[in-house]
């Protein structure tokens, strides 16, 4: 897959954020089902007058009821159409856009710019609540309720084993010919003055439902269920083990996407496409 533009066309960035609630996750899916990528390409196209879909790449594809305040994608627009509606282009999505989705900024993309494989970690919050009453109303779409009490020390001296570059087999949904080799940079956790508890979850890039699986195995430690070692012996044994738990989507928020440097860029998305495997231990 190249990163080059095709010529007469722009890459354009778009900075965005959702309410995962009433959407089927970020990919287009046949059957007519609601999703996040859909509905901006069908806004694209609308406010464009366009004939043809502008297809979107993005950083990371959220789950259904996952959501997304710093989410990023981009979109190869013909130069001549780009130079037409630049400047009302995002006045234009707002009105046309559900208001639980929202683009905040459009931009030239520099050379070798992906908006997937540029992309050097993507940062997620989970948030649960143990509150014996429950969750705040206003709060109940963004917050997992756990009615058992947590203890946030417990939970982070069990996620301080599994950062770093591991084989995430034991907390991924295995796809076939993909790797679940990833670097979790940060696995935190913190208990704000509120009573909820944020979860800080920053990788390279996550396999599939790593994520809400790592939060269900950390909940179990935090609720005293299983010991503090128990998630690295999962993590080490490279299966997946029926006591780990795949929590609900929606106290799950995509909070931040780095990327590199510009001139970094084109040997960022390069690495990004090598499938990965563990170094060697040896044969004995």
């Amino acid at each position: 897959m190249s990163d080059e533009v095709q010529p007469g066309h722009v890459r354009v960035r778009l900075d965005l954020s959702y309410d995962g609630g009433d959407f089927h996750g970020w990919a287009k899916q046949a059957g007519g089902r609601r999703t996040v990528q859909g509905e901006i390409e069908d806004a694209l196209r609308t406010v464009t007058r366009s004939k043809q879909t502008y297809e979107l790449t993005v950083a990371g594809r959220t789950d259904a009821g996952v959501h997304a305040r710093g989410q990023v994608a981009h979109v190869d627009l013909p130069a001549e159409l780009w130079a037409e509606h630049r400047e009302k282009l995002l006045k234009r999505l707002a009105g046309r856009l559900s208001k639980d989705v929202r683009v905040w900024r459009l931009s030239e993309a520099p050379a070798g710019f992906n908006a997937r494989f540029s992309a050097i970690w993507r940062r997620y919050a989970y948030r649960v609540t143990d509150n014996p009453g429950g969750v705040d109303p206003l709060l109940r779409g963004h917050v997992l309720w756990h009615d058992w009490p947590l203890d946030v020390a417990a939970m982070n001296e069990a996620a301080r084993a599994l950062v770093g570059e591991h084989d995430f087999a034991a907390y991924c949904k295995k796809r076939e010919g993909a790797t679940t080799i990833r670097t979790l940079q940060e696995l935190s956790l913190v208990r704000g003055a509120d009573g909820v508890i944020t979860a800080t979850v920053r990788a390279d890039a996550f396999c599939h439902n790593m994520v809400r699986s790592l939060i269900g195995a950390l909940l179990f430690v935090g609720d005293g269920h299983r010991g503090p070692e128990w998630p690295g012996k999962v993590l080490a044994a490279g299966v997946r083990d029926s006591a780990v738990h795949v929590v609900r989507p929606h106290g799950l928020t995509l909070e931040e996407v780095g990327y590199p440097a510009d001139e970094l860029l084109a040997a960022r998305n390069k690495e990004a496409r090598n499938k990965r495997s563990l170094p060697s231990a040896g044969c004995c």
